[in-house]
């Protein structure tokens, strides 16, 4: 009995320790207010997304809440609204898997709102299937849809500055490579739909993220405009809700017991956002508030150009 007390006592010391340190995760310390700036959170009606944009709100921010799924979008300008006390916060349809879509939103949001500050692409997906277009669900959302919004929006960044675009990616872009010929003859990053394959299409494209990011800074060196990746940490989310059921189920109780809350993991999304002094780190990566070194793939300069030439084909941009 002592031994198996000994034991119970090890594992909640290590969980506890693990949750301190690894899961509680550092916090954006910005005090930044932001009246009379215009912020778009893509993804935003669940999630860090919802957090990222409520904290905003709260900061006198005009929100912008670019999603998809209407009903989801509405129940959550509610909430934000309710919690922040801002009636500055509106819903705007993005979806996206189509870039019909994406310029729609664009050219509605530029004839309709004045100023630009923050662009923070945050909107993910894990699981199968295909864009409007014929890309794969995962590269198309991930990167490819984002990758399109930004570009059709950075003269009004530009205008606006000084001004921000905020990538999220994450660790697992470490895991990640950029195959063309295979993005040519599949329009995707894999060459199937089952699991193992939509897990390294994530993996892709949040390399895809960091090397998007990398680019765009150099882009746009000499402007008023800063852009930055990041890895929000390993958060219990909807993000998974794409997954099969027997996935989902196998992976809810994980993710409680070990891995941040929402609230906790838009902290570097704000600090990436917020941050005083931090334009001089344009097209860097952060992680837990803090700069973090890229795997080797996400700082090949070469590799970067190449993806955003590639996405301006693809996305009928060049």
């Amino acid at each position: 009995m002592a031994t198996f007390l000994l034991v119970v006592g090890v594992v909640v010391g290590i969980a506890f320790i693990y949750h301190r340190v690894v899961v509680k995760g550092q916090r954006c310390k910005s005090k930044a207010k932001l009246h009379g700036k215009t912020v778009i959170v893509t993804g935003s009606n669940t999630g860090i997304g919802k957090m990222t944009a409520l904290d905003l709100a709260r900061r006198g921010a005009r929100v912008i809440l670019a999603c998809r799924n209407k009903q989801r979008a509405e129940a959550a300008l509610a909430s934000i609204k309710r919690e922040s006390g801002s009636n500055e916060v509106v819903f705007m349809h993005l979806d996206l898997g189509s870039l019909k879509s994406v310029r729609s939103f664009a050219e509605t949001f530029l004839k309709t709102e004045r100023r630009l500050d923050l662009l923070i692409n945050n909107a993910g997906m894990l699981g199968p299937g295909y864009t409007e277009d014929g890309f794969g669900m995962v590269f198309g959302v991930n990167h490819l849809g984002h990758f399109l919004l930004t570009c059709l929006l950075l003269d009004r960044l530009k205008e606006c500055g000084p001004s921000r675009v905020v990538n999220v990616s994450a660790l697992l872009h470490r895991l990640g490579s950029v195959d063309f010929a295979l993005l040519s003859t599949h329009k995707d990053l894999v060459p199937g739909q089952s699991t193992w394959h939509n897990f390294r299409a994530y993996c892709h494209s949040k390399l895809c993220n960091v090397l998007f990011t990398r680019e765009l800074a150099n882009r746009l060196e000499g402007t008023s405009v800063t852009t930055y990746s990041l890895h929000p940490g390993v958060i219990h989310t909807e993000f998974g809700r794409n997954l099969k059921l027997w996935q989902r189920l196998f992976l809810e109780p994980i993710t409680k017991l070990f891995f941040m809350d929402a609230e906790r993991g838009a902290q570097t999304t704000l600090h990436c956002a917020l941050q005083e002094g931090i334009e001089p780190l344009s097209g860097r990566y952060f992680s837990s508030c803090a700069l973090q070194e890229v795997g080797a793939k996400g700082r090949d300069d070469a590799l970067a150009r190449k993806l955003w030439e590639v996405s301006e084909r693809l996305s009928d941009l060049s």
